[in-house]
């Protein structure tokens, strides 16, 4: 960020206008002067935002250059908030304030009575303070507790014993946080939650510039630019939303989640925190499965569409699936972090509590749920990869009794040991795009992910007892090749994993 300007008083300021250095602007006009600039030089207008330039920035161009007052209307995860704040940017870097005033007041132009008497006592030789454009940013999230002060303000009684003034005194009043928004933006999270009488206030002074204050009314016409954000059904179909405020809020624009994989695997990729001490790459094919896990949770029946599958589990479980690599390359002593399919299962705790179930999902458990959806990811991910691969060899190799016993802490070399074992498998591995200079670790996820692709399709069975070995396993006389073969310890892929307490062991035939 720049040094503000060197103008130290009101004098300055205004010979600054005079020469055309500097021009007063309401809030929105400074908003869409700003915008429009970057349109003209076909800038970004908000950077860090993806998967929206072709439907809600669009929209909210267009609110800003009608200057609306505007809600964003969305599911969790759907970057509301990110894009509120993101409005600050279109801000003017500084902005000339007086000193004290707990408004913003304008020195050209003074609001407040506080203001006003500091102009008229000191004239051209009043002070004048440059506010940065991240202050002048003021968000609350709604809550039903809030009150007509903290939003409006209330009387201070101990600053009117000190100055000996009338409570009805403008002066002895504390301003809430709407006022103190005064020539900046203010926003509020989740609008309906805000009591009915907290919404009357809101509306009033957004629209006629007057509050009331314990009873006394204090004309304030605040120079704000109001923007909400919401739940579509909190503010359609419940009833939380006052009709009058309602009909001031200029435009409503619904977000969403992203449409394509793509857009939202550039999303999880700019806001996981994936880069660690040691060196991390992470396969395409993970990212893909990890994203298509939350393509899955929203369209199953047994997940709450109301709440919605925030962006936040895909971030959440791909941060957990390379810190599960990361431990198994520390255990293994491996220098290249790999992440495998095998690490989503172990990252099933940063999903399951970010899914709200139907009652049929509660019934059958958030874990259940959490693996069939993992499942189902990875064979959409496989299909992507292998649409008409030859896996019969692979598959006749376990068909005619064959087992791998792979650990969920198994190194590389140990994973490709046991790969060699089946013959055709290397050689899939080798067609899902590795790099040209592939490592163990590299190749070992490839062949998890054939394995676990093959699994997922249900062309050979898993099981996934712990501290078992492949000899030891307890088949059934007859088992069915397209079902798990459980061991008498496998809680049907209900456990959760092992819990960090040993390796777990899966056992492929």
């Amino acid at each position: 960020m720049s040094s503000p300007p060197r103008i130290e008083t009101l004098g300055q300021l205004k010979a600054a206008v005079d020469r055309g250095e500097y021009r007063r602007r309401p809030v929105k006009d400074e908003v869409r002067e700003n915008l429009a600039d970057r349109l003209r030089r076909k800038e970004t207008l908000f950077p860090g935002i993806i998967g929206y330039d072709d439907t809600v920035v669009p929209q909210l161009t267009n609110a800003i250059l009608s200057r609306h007052h505007f809600i964003l209307l969305g599911l969790r995860g759907q970057a509301k908030t990110r894009l509120l704040r993101a409005l600050t940017s279109l801000l003017d870097e500084w902005l000339p304030v007086i000193p004290g005033s707990e408004i913003n007041d304008d020195p050209l132009a003074p609001l407040s009575a506080f203001g006003r008497h500091a102009v008229a006592a000191e004239g051209d030789g009043l002070p004048v303070t440059w506010l940065p454009r991240e202050a002048r940013y003021i968000e609350k999230l709604a809550t039903p507790d809030v009150t007509i002060a903290d939003m409006i303000g209330d009387i201070d009684p101990i600053k009117a014993a000190k100055t000996g003034l009338q409570l009805g005194n403008e002066l002895a009043m504390h301003f809430g946080l709407l006022p103190r928004a005064n020539r900046g933006i203010f926003s509020i999270n989740e609008l309906p939650d805000l009591a009915g009488k907290i919404q009357v206030g809101l509306f009033n002074i957004l629209q006629e510039g007057d509050v009331q204050i314990k009873g006394f009314p204090v004309r304030l016409p605040l120079d704000v630019m109001a923007v909400f954000s919401a739940n579509p059904e909190d503010y359609t179909a419940r009833g939380k939303i006052i009709t009058p405020l309602k009909d001031r809020i200029g435009s409503e624009i619904r977000t969403h989640y992203m449409a394509s994989r793509a857009e939202a695997m550039a999303i999880t990729t700019q806001e996981a925190w994936t880069e660690r001490g040691s060196e991390v790459q992470i396969p395409n094919f993970v990212r893909e499965a990890v994203e298509e896990l939350a393509f899955q949770a929203r369209q199953d029946r047994r997940v709450d569409k109301r709440s919605g599958v925030s962006q936040r589990v895909p971030i959440s479980v791909l941060e957990s699936v390379v810190s599960n690599a990361e431990r198994r390359a520390l255990a293994a002593g491996e220098t290249t972090v790999v992440p495998r399919i095998i690490d989503i299962y172990a990252a099933l705790p940063s999903m399951t509590g970010k899914l709200e179930l139907e009652y049929e999902g509660e019934l059958k458990g958030a874990d259940v749920i959490g693996r069939e959806l993992i499942r189902s990811a990875v064979s959409q991910v496989f299909d992507g990869h292998f649409p008409d691969a030859d896996v019969r060899q692979v598959v006749e190799w376990f068909d005619l009794g064959g087992t791998l016993n792979l650990g969920d802490l198994e190194p590389a070399s140990g994973v490709l040991g046991e790969a060699k074992k089946v013959q055709g498998l290397v050689d899939l591995a080798h067609r899902v795009g590795l790099p040209a200079d592939a490592s163990a670790p590299w190749l070992a996820s490839a062949v998890d992910f054939v394995l676990e692709g093959l699994y997922a399709q249900k062309k050979i069975s898993r099981s996934d007892g712990r501290g078992f070995h492949g000899s030891d396993i307890r088949r059934p006389s007859q088992p069915d090749r397209r079902t798990p073969v459980l061991t008498p310890d496998d809680d049907d892929d209900a456990s959760g994993g092992d819990g960090g307490r040993g390796k777990k062991k899966r056992y492929y035939n």
